[in-house]
């Protein structure tokens, strides 16, 4: 294996793998639909506020990483949810779902041998690349996922809703 695969191989397990880190499929399943959307007193975000925050951000880098004409969102407010909570299952599922298929469509840029992890996106004006998209993209993801867990231990006896 030579160093581009294994450096793409490397960034695929980050993303996906539970290295150093909780993954997305233990943080975000059989979450219980009365723990979604509680605040807890010791906790700036509810499960649900997380978890769309996570869909956000991850479909913006993906988009950023690939498209010319995307536009991100406005910051900080377009990457945070409107409501602490998900209105039915069906937004829930569908969100889990969502944040997903975002992860995939990441690890399948990353996979790509036609993409240069190093070169400069050509529509970045900072020079970002593919290889710092993909590692803000672990990183964020792992940060969010650990308070997650967090809030469903403390939910599950260790705090109280605020």
């Amino acid at each position: 294996m030579n160093h581009d695969e294994a450096l793409r191989e490397h960034l695929v397990r980050l993303l996906t793998s539970p290295w150093a880190h909780v993954t997305a499929a233990e943080a975000l399943s059989d979450v219980p639909r009365e723990h979604r959307g509680v605040r807890l007193s010791n906790h700036p975000h509810t499960i649900w506020e997380l978890l769309e925050h996570l869909r956000i951000c991850q479909h913006d880098l993906v988009e950023y990483s690939r498209d010319p004409r995307h536009v991100s969102p406005d910051f900080p407010d377009g990457y945070w949810p409107a409501a602490d909570a998900p209105g039915d299952d069906a937004l829930w599922e569908e969100s889990v779902s969502a944040f997903g298929r975002g992860l995939d469509e990441m690890v399948t840029l990353v996979r790509d041998r036609q993409r240069d992890l190093f070169a400069p996106l050509p529509w970045s004006e900072e020079g970002h690349t593919l290889l710092r998209e993909a590692m803000i993209l672990a990183d964020h993801n792992a940060y969010h996922l650990g308070q997650i867990m967090q809030l469903r231990k403390a939910l599950a006896g260790e705090g109280r809703p605020s």
